[in-house]
């Protein structure tokens, strides 16, 4: 990605996300977002599916292999499933997959709950880089980032999802 490239609508990529996970619905899956972009994202394709169960949303802090380097984040949010997870479909849903450490500190952590029938992940960015062999279902954007950047979902003045970039 060029200094000057506009950054996509991320409430557009919403709309895009949905209709790609939109065949899965028959499976009655049920949708866990990763805090705090992967639960933004999670509770908008919650309402653009048209679901009417309860997201779940999770923390992954305690989980990472990486947890003593990078230490506790200072608003840490409580896990919460509010469903049965064995032998359930599940869409993990997060805004970036980078290394994989985040999305597969996820999987180990939805495994005390119980074990599902199937894990999906749902992102928005695909930015490579990949450490561990961990791979989307559904993506809709693959961005390439120079060296010290980082992307960030955040909200914007309207409270709509919106995408920055942060140097490092």
């Amino acid at each position: 990605m060029l200094a000057n490239d506009p950054l996509p609508d991320a409430e557009a990529q919403c709309r895009q996300l949905a209709e790609l996970i939109r065949p899965l619905l028959p499976k009655n899956p049920a949708l866990v977002g990763i805090y705090s972009g992967g639960a933004w994202i999670a509770e908008r394709l919650r309402e653009l599916l048209g679901l009417t169960e309860e997201i779940g949303l999770i923390d992954v802090s305690f989980y990472r292999d990486d947890f003593a380097e990078k230490g506790l984040h200072p608003q840490v949010k409580p896990t919460l499933i509010p469903f049965e997870v064995e032998g359930r479909h599940l869409i993990l849903v997060d805004d970036v997959l980078y290394t994989g450490r985040t999305t597969r500190a996820a999987i180990n952590e939805l495994f005390d709950y119980g074990r599902p029938a199937a894990v999906d992940l749902a992102v928005l960015a695909d930015r490579g880089g990949r450490e561990l062999p961990v791979a989307a279902t559904w993506r809709v954007w693959d961005v390439d980032l120079a060296a010290g950047q980082s992307l960030v979902l955040g909200r914007d003045e309207r409270d709509q999802l919106a995408w920055r970039l942060e140097n490092a």
